[in-house]
C-alpha cells in the first residue's frame, strides 16, 4: 500500500508547532543540504583536516543518527562531481538529534527518495506542486520541516541512471520546498511522475525500463492514481495505451505542455526497477506471474497454459519465429521452416515493428507454444506466451552469454516458461564471410570487449547475421518437443 507519514496525516494539527519548531532551529544552525545532479549517496569515511573531524556521507536518516551521535560532520555527496560537495555544520547535534527524533518530518526527508542501483525515485508524502515549465517539483516547508528553498535535489526519473547515452534523452526535474503552494489544478489522487526519454522505442527498453516499472510502482493504487509524463513521446503512449488505461483511471497529464501548475495529495517521482524485464519477490508482493496474468486480461489472450503433446494428437505444436531485416537476421529462414515442420511443428513467423499492434503481436504470441529467436528486442514478446511454453534464445558469435542470461534467460524461468539456448559457431555466423577464422573478432571476442560496449554492439549486433545449422540445430527443435510432452 501506498504509505504516508503519521506527520503527512496529522498535518492540520501540527503544521504550525513542527514548522517554527523546526524551521527555527536549523536555520539557527547554518543548514544548507544541497544535493547536485543525483541525491544518491554511498556511505564512506575520511578525516578532514579542515573541519578537525570525521565526515560521513549522508544515504539515510539512520546515517543521519549514526552520525550525530558520534557529534560528527554530515557531507551529502554528488554521485556525478564530488567536488562539489557541500557541508551541513551543526553547532549542537546533541540537540539536532533530540529534535529530528521527535520530528517524523525531519526522518521523511531523508527517506523520501530511494538508492537503487539502476534507478532513483522519490516518495513525497504530502501536498505536491508540478510545473511543467520550470521542470520543478515543489513540496510545502511547513510539511517538510525544512525552511522554504533550504532543500532541493534533481532527479532524472528514467531507470537507467547509470547509462549515459540514455539520460542525455532524459530531463531535469528540480524537488525542492516552498513556503506556500500556488495551485492552478488540484487533484485528488496521487502521481506518478516519470520520462519517456531514454530508450524508448526499443521493445526490450519499453518493457524493462518502463511497463514492468510502472507497473511495479503504480499497482498498489488500483487505478486511482494518475500519470504524468515528461519527455513525452505520443506514439508510445498510443502503442502502450491498453496497458496504461488499465493502471489508471484517468487521463494521462503530458506535463511539459502544462502552463498551468498542477497540485497533488502525493507523489512518486521516477519508477522502481527490479532488475532486467522482471520483477523481484523480496522487493513486492508482486511477481512476474501476476504481470502476465495482467497482460493476459488486457489484451483479453485465451490461452493460459501452452500444448502437452498426448493430450490432443490431432494438435500440432505452433513454433513462433522472430525475424529481423537489418541485423541478427536468420539467412536462411525457408530452411529452418522447413525442418521444423518436418519434426511436427506449426511454424508461424513474425517481424514486429514499432507500428505493429500490441495487440495483435500478444494474440498471435500467446496462441503458440514455442517462441525462437536470435538475441534481441523481439523475444521480449515471450511475456505474452502461455505458461510451460519454450523460449530458445539463437546466441550470436561475440561472447554476449552474461547479456543473454540477464537479458531472456533468466527473465523466462522467472514467467515460468522453458528455456532452451543454442550458440552459433563462427560459420553460421556472417562475419566469417567478412574476417578470416584467426582474426581476433572471430576466434577472440572478448578483445573487443575490451574496446567496451559500443564496439561490442557494433560488431556483434548490428553487422551479424546468421545461418543456422539446421543440422546442428535439429536437436534443439526435438528437445523442445520432448518438454512439450511432459
Amino acid at each position: 500500500m501506498h504509505k504516508c507519514s503519521p506527520f503527512c496525516s496529522s498535518f492540520k494539527e501540527k503544521r504550525l508547532t513542527h514548522g517554527v519548531l523546526v524551521g527555527s532551529l536549523l536555520a539557527a544552525f547554518t543548514i544548507s543540504i544541497v544535493f547536485k545532479s543525483y541525491f544518491c549517496t554511498q556511505l564512506s569515511a575520511w578525516k578532514s583536516a579542515p573541519l578537525q573531524g570525521e565526515v560521513i556521507e549522508v544515504s539515510s536518516f539512520e546515517t543521519l543518527i549514526r552520525a550525530l551521535n558520534n557529534r560528527v560532520h554530515i557531507q551529502s555527496q554528488s554521485s556525478m562531481d564530488a567536488a562539489e560537495n557541500q557541508f551541513m555544520m551543526f553547532k549542537d547535534a546533541g540537540l539536532l538529534q533530540e529534535l529530528v527524533e521527535e520530528s517524523t518530518s525531519a526522518k521523511s526527508i531523508f527517506n523520501a527518495c530511494h538508492c537503487e542501483p539502476i534507478s532513483n525515485y522519490c516518495e513525497i508524502n504530502g501536498d505536491v506542486a508540478v510545473q511543467g515549465n520550470s521542470s520543478t517539483i515543489s513540496m510545502v516547508s511547513l510539511r517538510t520541516g525544512i525552511p522554504a528553498g533550504e532543500i532541493s535535489w534533481t532527479v532524472k526519473p528514467y531507470v537507467r541512471k547509470e547509462n549515459a547515452a540514455a539520460m542525455d534523452l532524459v530531463k531535469s526535474w528540480a524537488v525542492t520546498s516552498m513556503e506556500f503552494l500556488h495551485c492552478d489544478l488540484i487533484q485528488t489522487v496521487p502521481a506518478i511522475l516519470f520520462s519517456l526519454g531514454g530508450f524508448s522505442g526499443n521493445h526490450f527498453h519499453d518493457f524493462s525500463d518502463l511497463v514492468i516499472p510502472l507497473y511495479i510502482t503504480s499497482r498498489q493504487f488500483n487505478g486511482e492514481v494518475q500519470f504524468v509524463v515528461t519527455d513525452n513521446r505520443h506514439w508510445w503512449i498510443s502503442k502502450f495505451r491498453g496497458i496504461l488505461a488499465k493502471l489508471s483511471r484517468y487521463n494521462i497529464v503530458d506535463i511539459d505542455q502544462e502552463r498551468k501548475t498542477h497540485c497533488y495529495p502525493s507523489m512518486i517521482v521516477g519508477l522502481k526497477y527490479h532488475h532486467e524485464l522482471g520483477i523481484d519477490q523480496s522487493k513486492s508482493q508482486l511477481s512476474m506471474k501476476d504481470f502476465r496474468q495482467f497482460l493476459r486480461r488486457t489484451y483479453s489472450l485465451k490461452r493460459a497454459k501452452a500444448i502437452k503433446i498426448g493430450d490432443d494428437a490431432r494438435k500440432m505444436p505452433r513454433l513462433l519465429i522472430i525475424t529481423r531485416r537489418k541485423s541478427r537476421s536468420f539467412t536462411n529462414i525457408d530452411k529452418i521452416t522447413r525442418v521444423a515442420s518436418s519434426l511436427g511443428y506449426n511454424v508461424v513467423t513474425m517481424e514486429p515493428n514499432i507500428s505493429t499492434s500490441l495487440g495483435s503481436v500478444a494474440e498471435t504470441v500467446n496462441s503458440c507454444d514455442v517462441l525462437m529467436g536470435i538475441h534481441g528486442a523481439g523475444l521480449t514478446n515471450m511475456v505474452f506466451l502461455p505458461d510451460n511454453a519454450i523460449v530458445i534464445q539463437i546466441v550470436p558469435l561475440g561472447s554476449i552469454d552474461e547479456l543473454a542470461k540477464q537479458d531472456f534467460e533468466q527473465p523466462a524461468m522467472d514467467m515460468e516458461l522453458r528455456y532452451l539456448e543454442y550458440k552459433i559457431k563462427a560459420k553460421e555466423s556472417s562475419l566469417i564471410s567478412k574476417y578470416k577464422a584467426d582474426h581476433l573478432i572471430i576466434k577472440d571476442p572478448l578483445s573487443v570487449h575490451k574496446q567496451g560496449w559500443d564496439a561490442v554492439r557494433s560488431v556483434y549486433l548490428d553487422k551479424q547475421n546468421v545461418k543456422l545449422d539446421v543440422k546442428r540445430f535439429r536437436p534443439t527443435l526435438l528437445k523442445a518437443l520432448q518438454l512439450l510432452h511432459q
